[in-house]
């Protein structure tokens, strides 16, 4: 996702003396006392300063890797470290962890204006986020919700400045097209972190039944059948679930459905914006599924997505393939099975095309932003505070304890670089090496940091891992549009077309695929869509890109 801070590279140091000074000082950081003023003044100009900044409240989603094991973040061993340092106290407001009701809980919270003082969400993504903002960033603004932090950054927060100023490509990412910073930005390095997602399969029940890695749509066929006929788990019983794909899967990063050159979005075609879900090629995507429904090769679970349901079935042997993060996909089986089911090997596979030898146009590979960041609200009362307090994690101490947790605990110093130790990197059976960190840090998932590909390195602990790398790499990813922004006034008219819009393809997606809807009525379905207004949102789009391209 973007290119990073390095350990080695130039240092960015917060002081925490100036953090406990500023916190206790007014705007212009002046606490000294005027000559010759009276103790009234004096007491009046105290009560004038903003109070030192002890307690924060933080909206975020939790993450399954964390909440396994902590009902809160303020648990995890990096932000106790962070109140020792800084003694601020973070109250953390988890949302459910299922999409829709995160998104809802976040749209109840916006409406009842009940804001907390930093909220962490999908501010920059227009579609496909976990938790977004209808309307986008700049509308969050202008709607009085979150502050803009542009003259904060410049002032006080002189990490990410830094970084900012050294890396023009990621400002004008993190900026809207109006030019607005809205949120301290996950940022990622070179590809060596922006890609961690993709098709994977079990290269074990590959070998036993004498398959080759499947590469494209055809070949994927070919092992699937095999995996449901052949009994590569060999147990004597017709219960194998060839492959894995929930209905948010589908979406993602089009891991299957990018075969035939679309996404489940908005694409751009060198530099035409494009639907993906109205496109001919969508219904031909559509009928493969529907086949593998049929036939059962696809997991009849996946209209309902369950993560524990998920796991049950990947660690009993049931599953030979599915789409998944690196760390917590295949490094995550691979340590829970690894004396469970020593054979176990889940892998990476190739992107699919249609065609042998086409290189695959749709793969993960992010941008140096992604979206995600803290955005502070405009309820709170100590902003200025705040931003020093997240700016803290773009420094060089910060940095070690957003990406390695605590010295000593999770890693130690070796030739002036953080080395994860061996209980992160090597946990007991039954945990997973994401989990194992998740006790220390947020840097196996989105946060408002950077991202070090040293850690990345060092997480990716397993050959297969740092294969998936390789592999997942592969496509050209040309065809993904940037995180567009729309302006304030096109940013209602987009948000009430584009929610409308994948309510109603998300619906159809299952039943077609479930064949609760004949395909036949595929052109009736593209007329739906474009009866809701789908032209005009791809105009805004259009619009947005062309300014995006221009900032």
């Amino acid at each position: 996702m973007k290119k990073h801070l390095k350990q080695t590279g130039s240092v960015l140091v917060v002081s925490l003396l100036a953090i406990s000074v500023a916190a206790c000082s007014s705007d212009n950081g002046s606490t000294a006392t005027p000559s010759g003023s009276s103790a009234a003044s004096t007491a009046a100009a105290k009560e004038s300063q903003p109070p030192k900044l002890s307690q924060l409240t933080y909206w975020v989603p939790n993450h399954s890797a964390a909440s396994s094991q902590m009902k809160t973040y303020a648990d995890m061993g990096m932000y106790k470290e962070l109140e020792k340092i800084t003694g601020v106290k973070v109250s953390f407001q988890h949302p459910p962890l299922e999409v829709p009701q995160a998104q809802e809980q976040f749209n109840l919270m916006i409406a009842t204006n009940d804001l907390p003082d930093v909220i962490e969400a999908s501010w920059g993504a227009t579609s496909g986020a976990v938790v977004r903002y209808p309307g986008g960033p700049e509308k969050a603004i202008s709607d009085k919700k979150i502050v803009k932090l542009n003259d904060l950054i410049d002032k006080y927060a002189p990490n990410l400045k830094k970084l900012l100023d050294a890396h023009p490509d990621w400002k004008k990412q993190i900026s809207t097209d109006e030019g607005s910073i809205y949120a301290f930005p996950f940022l990622r390095g070179d590809d060596k972190v922006r890609v961690f997602f993709g098709p994977s399969v079990r290269q074990d029940w590959l070998d036993k039944l004498g398959l080759k890695m499947p590469t494209t749509i055809d070949e994927w066929y070919t092992v699937l059948k095999a995996f449901k006929e052949k009994d590569p788990n060999g147990n004597g019983k017709a219960d194998e679930i060839p492959i894995y794909l929930d209905k948010n899967l589908f979406a993602t990063d089009a891991p299957f459905m990018g075969a035939w050159g679309i996404n489940y979005s908005f694409y751009q075609d060198k530099g035409v914006v494009k639907y993906g879900p109205i496109q001919p090629e969508y219904k031909d995507f559509l009928a493969t599924m529907n086949k593998w429904y049929k036939e059962g090769l696809l997991d009849k679970d996946f209209a309902a997505p369950n993560d524990k349901l998920f796991d049950n079935k990947m660690t009993t042997d049931l599953l030979g393939a599915t789409v998944s993060f690196n760390g917590g996909g295949i490094g995550k089986y691979a340590g829970l099975m690894k004396d469970k089911e020593p054979s176990f090997n889940l892998v990476a596979a190739p992107y699919p095309v249609l065609k042998a030898g086409d290189k695959p146009i749709w793969g993960q590979k992010d941008f140096a932003y992604n979206g995600v960041g803290a955005a502070i609200s405009a309820a709170n009362k100590n902003p200025i505070e705040t931003v020093k307090w997240l700016d803290y994690a773009y420094g060089e101490k910060g940095d070690l304890l957003f990406n390695y947790g605590i010295e000593g605990q999770s890693y130690k110093m070796e030739n002036g670089k953080a080395v994860l130790l061996p209980e992160v990197l090597n946990p007991p059976a039954g945990t997973s090496v994401q989990q194992a960190d998740a006790k220390y840090t947020r840097a196996t998932w989105s946060a408002p940091f950077v991202l070090s590909d040293n850690f990345q390195t060092q997480y990716m602990a397993y050959p297969q891992q740092k294969k998936a790398l390789e592999i997942w790499s592969a496509p050209t990813v040309e065809r993904k549009m940037p995180l567009v922004t729309p302006t304030q006034d096109e940013s209602s008219k987009f948000a009430s077309l584009v929610t409308d819009i994948q309510t109603y393809q998300d619906e159809m997606l299952l039943k077609f695929i479930m064949g609760v809807e004949p395909l036949d009525n595929f052109d009736k379905y593209v007329k739906k869509i474009e009866s809701m207004g789908i032209q005009d949102a791809i105009k805004i789009q259009q619009a947005a890109l062309e300014r995006y391209n221009k900032r």
